[in-house]
């Protein structure tokens, strides 16, 4: 159906895929490749164990997971989506944690970054950084309360146990790197104008919702187009609206996600009840923070 759709009006949706291919350009490809292939150099040399060692008690008690959970969650919160999959599969590829470890950090270390949550959202869209801050903080938090919920997974797997993948020291030189991290940079791309193109296609279906709804319905399916439709509701419902759809991400970033855990194979019902709580989470913080400040 929908490739008879694309041939019936095939330039409308040239548009709009060209629209997709500018918003990952211009917004998402400058700030994100950068980061992959920084964070994939510190994980391949081996030098993540002196940024993580004060966290390694914290982390092992209120998460059963390593030290190194620290560090991918600060990069996590630092460089965005989908930055946090991608380094918590890079440690699972190098042996660095276990499958059943790395099922744990994804319910904590899959996060949006300030640039959006307090600059696109706060300041561009609501018009208020104060509001961007409040979204933010709601949305670390939530973060680290939803990790405690998911910090007795166990995968019923024994060859989990040693799924580790051992990788000789420097094996991967600078150029496979860079090559690692420009796949994955496009693979988002990819998804990013598919998504801009189904969003289009099924609008006629969801403005028959109410109007409270609507930015919603298509925050679930992309992030950005219903946080731009959210700004338009009042200003509290907005917030709340925002609040959740950022920690949930929407299928669009989930699957940009899910691209990165490819080898993880982590399940794709899991990763999304992960991220639906961490939205009901954040939501409830931002309802608090929002009436008490």
């Amino acid at each position: 159906m929908i490739i008879i759709i694309l041939s019936i009006n095939a330039k409308k949706y040239i548009a709009v895929a060209l629209d997709g291919i500018s918003a990952w350009t211009f917004n998402v490809l400058p700030c994100l490749l950068p980061f992959m292939i920084l964070t994939k150099l510190i994980i391949d040399l081996d030098t993540m164990e002196i940024f993580t060692k004060p966290f390694s008690k914290t982390m092992m008690k209120l998460y059963k997971v390593p030290s190194c959970a620290s560090y991918i969650y600060f990069m996590s919160i630092l460089a965005g989506y989908p930055v946090g999959a991608k380094m918590t599969a890079d440690l699972y590829e190098n042996g660095k944690i276990s499958k059943n470890e790395a099922y744990k950090m994804c319910s904590f270390c899959s996060n949006s970054g300030p640039m959006f949550i307090i600059g696109t959202v706060g300041a561009l869209l609501m018009n208020s950084a104060k509001i961007g801050l409040i979204l933010f903080i709601s949305h670390v938090l939530g973060a680290l309360l939803n990790g405690l919920i998911y910090r007795g997974i166990k995968i019923k797997d024994e060859k989990v146990k040693l799924d580790n993948v051992k990788k000789d020291k420097g094996q991967a030189s600078f150029g496979d790197i860079v090559l690692n991290s420009v796949q994955s940079v496009l693979s988002v791309g990819a998804i990013i104008c598919l998504f801009f193109i189904l969003i289009e296609m099924i609008s006629p279906i969801i403005n028959l919702l109410p109007s409270s709804l609507i930015p919603l319905a298509k925050g679930i399916i992309e992030l950005t187009k219903g946080c731009i439709e959210a700004s338009n509701l009042t200003i509290f419902v907005a917030t709340l609206t925002c609040s959740f759809l950022i920690s949930f991400g929407g299928i669009s970033t989930i699957l940009q996600s899910m691209a990165m855990l490819k080898k993880l194979k982590m399940p794709l019902w899991l990763f999304s009840v992960q991220k639906i709580t961490h939205g009901l989470i954040s939501t409830i913080l931002t309802a608090i923070i929002f009436l008490f400040i």
